[in-house]
């Protein structure tokens, strides 16, 4: 498995495949082509569909700059190795110099046609949660630990960052009101849960009401094109900060441990994303909301203390209840019913580590299972479930 650098990407909203991915191939291709005449970006599948949306032509046409680029929605090609998939070509004279076709795959990475991505600063060995739980225990490390042993002790200073970016994103969402950009007329809710109390709340109101808010607030920015951590997508980016935000104030732990906590969060989400997907374009919005989900339990799991096996069944059943989850963004932006399921897989979060806490003994399917199970969902969804916004909510709303 890669890096936990390649997994949280400190980047600006609102979409880590339709935004960040595509200006990282612009990047790339930019280095190796700097003074073509002219340039044409070509994008396909989820991409050409929901790109309007998404704002990926004016992602890439900024980072060409002053550079004359054309950008080509084709919406009719098929997609076969992925959905996210775009080409880009130089020009000399008006004849093609060039051309590499690359594949945004979830979370902000671009792979380029023939590349594989797990070639690239592999830093992990183990590729299932059975083998890195056996490896744990026989050393008696939590996990951690064990991501501290193979990324190096220099990794906390990156991850200090990420934790740095996600308090930022949460303390401007709940400071702001109004309209979010993209023409939906969607309305800021983060500072009105945080501030509208009850005169009787109960504290389990209280608490949903606050992850609630933490959760609409980090995703109301990214919405806005706010700097923002996937975790692991742009588009599910609101549920780890805040569990993590709600737990410190809860519980006062300190910044060291929920930087233990974004490890063990870590190991899930790379899990996920080498041995299935975190694209919604690829798997629907299970592989999104439901790795954020289970990255959450798994981070919470770890500030409790749990074992491996606790932390393993709370992520497990995370992924397991959101399967066949489908993506169908209204409009092609990243709102509505993006923003919501944010905050409310951030409370099922926390309620999967309770149940967890007490009946990991007797669970009786693994977290490699329902992995499996959520990439095998993901391929039989039909297409227009899966971030093109031609089916569901995206069909029905406004008829």
């Amino acid at each position: 498995m890669q890096s936990l650098k390649y997994l949280y990407r400190i980047g600006k909203g609102p979409s880590s495949s339709h935004t960040m991915g595509p200006i990282a191939a612009a990047k790339r291709f930019i280095r190796e082509v700097p003074d073509a005449e002219e340039y044409r970006v070509t994008l396909y599948g989820s991409l050409a569909k929901t790109g309007k949306g998404h704002m990926t032509d004016l992602a890439v046409q900024s980072e060409f700059g002053e550079r004359k680029c054309e950008i080509v929605f084709d919406c009719d090609t098929p997609t076969d190795f992925h959905p996210n998939t775009m080409d880009i070509s130089a020009f000399h004279r008006g004849k093609e110099t060039k051309r590499i076709r690359y594949y945004s795959i979830g979370g902000g990475e671009v792979i380029a046609d023939g590349e594989k991505c797990e070639s690239r600063d592999e830093v992990y060995k183990l590729n299932s949660f059975t083998a890195i739980s056996e490896y744990c225990r026989e050393r008696e490390m939590r996990l951690w630990q064990y991501v501290e042993e193979c990324e190096g002790a220099d990794i906390w200073d990156y991850l200090s960052e990420v934790w740095t970016v996600m308090q930022d994103a949460v303390k401007r969402g709940i400071a702001v009101q109004g309209i979010l950009p993209g023409g939906l007329g969607t309305q800021r809710k983060a500072r009105y849960l945080f501030r509208q109390k009850h005169i009787d709340e109960s504290e389990e109101t209280k608490t949903n009401r606050l992850i609630c808010a933490y959760a609409y607030a980090v995703s109301e920015e990214n919405a806005s094109g706010g700097l923002i951590v996937t975790a692991p997508t742009c588009g599910a980016c609101g549920v780890l900060p805040a569990v993590l935000k709600y737990l410190q104030v809860k519980r006062n732990f300190t910044d060291t441990e929920i930087l233990h906590a974004l490890a063990a969060a870590s190991v899930v989400g790379n899990l996920i994303k080498t041995n299935a997907s975190i694209s919604g374009a690829e798997c629907g919005c299970q592989a999104e909301i439901g790795t954020a989900c289970a990255m959450a339990a798994a981070a919470a799991a770890e500030l409790y203390g749990l074992d491996l096996d606790q932390i393993e069944y709370a992520a497990e059943m995370s992924i397991e209840h959101h399967l066949g989850l489908t993506c169908d963004p209204i409009c092609g932006l990243v709102q509505i019913p993006c923003i919501e399921r944010n905050a409310i897989a951030a409370m099922r979060a926390l309620n999967a580590v309770n149940l967890a806490d007490f009946l990991a003994d007797s669970r009786m399917i693994t977290f490699d299972m329902i992995v499996d199970t959520m990439y095998e969902t993901g391929k039989d969804l039909k297409v227009i479930y899966r971030e093109t916004s031609e089916g569901g909510l995206a069909k029905l709303y406004g008829r």
